[in-house]
């Protein structure tokens, strides 16, 4: 059964703060200590991609998979199931070619990597931490002869891809860190790398109430203000109602050429 979503919260607001700490004590330290460390490395990485890489590096020498938002084993089996299952039933086959947007340490890749023909499979991530772990879960799972690409990126313009390439482009929990300049800098240069009649699907964090961002690292979305970002760019963009039956806390939009 699905999760029923809150949709007007404001997380950023001081009343919304106080309500979740006295509903959640527990959760009081961990949040202190986590916003002490993240206005550290925002004093010391400015920029957006060199702040959250030094969170990534931070997260993933705790823990690769807590990293990708995992917090046990069996919810890091799951979620990358959630995901593969999920394009496979919108018609994902073996010849297609995919770029995975913030593969992470392959949690859902290791299966598309296993389904897909060899070489079809290109992951990008700004983390070259995660990248590492990634590796391990490619040898640990014994897919090195299905060649692999896993690249780091230091933006998304995604300049250094062949033009109409890829028949699926995928990003999962990248735009619901991401703000609205770097998720409109990768619709800018989506369409070029997608191939004839492929699609790109992104989930994000979405609000109905205000946009607000927590911490620099969760950011929540209109879904209007994606579609109409999208448009801007001459692509068109569906909001994709069956993923939201699955219960996953983020929601996902479809974007093709116009």
């Amino acid at each position: 059964m699905a999760t029923k979503k809150n949709l007007t919260a404001n997380r950023a607001g001081l009343g919304h703060k106080v309500r979740y700490a006295l509903g959640n004590p527990t959760r009081i330290a961990p949040y202190v200590r986590r916003a002490a460390r993240d206005r550290w490395l925002r004093l010391k990485h400015p920029d957006h991609v060199g702040y959250y890489r030094a969170v990534m590096a931070s997260d993933t020498g705790r823990n690769p998979e807590a990293a990708v938002g995992s917090q046990t084993h069996e919810r890091w089996l799951a979620l990358g199931k959630m995901q593969f299952d999920y394009l496979m039933a919108h018609g994902l086959t073996p010849r297609h070619r995919m770029l995975d947007i913030g593969c992470g340490n392959l949690r859902a890749g290791w299966r598309f990597i296993e389904h897909l023909d060899a070489g079809h499979y290109y992951g990008i991530d700004i983390s070259p931490d995660i990248l590492i772990a990634a590796k391990g879960t490619l040898t640990g799972r014994g897919l090195q002869d299905k060649l692999p690409h896993l690249a780091i990126t230091q933006d998304l313009t995604l300049d250094f891809l062949p033009e109409r390439h890829f028949d699926v482009v995928h990003a999962h929990s990248v735009f619901s860190h991401s703000p609205i300049g770097i998720i409109d800098e990768c619709l800018a240069h989506v369409e070029r790398v997608l191939a004839p009649g492929g699609w790109f699907d992104f989930t994000f964090d979405r609000t109905e109430g205000t946009e607000h961002q927590v911490l620099r690292e969760d950011f929540y979305y209109r879904t209007q203000t994606l579609v109409d970002l999208a448009a801007g760019h001459g692509l068109k963009a569906r909001f994709m109602d069956d993923w939201e039956e699955l219960g996953h806390g983020q929601s996902k939009i479809r974007v093709t050429a116009a």
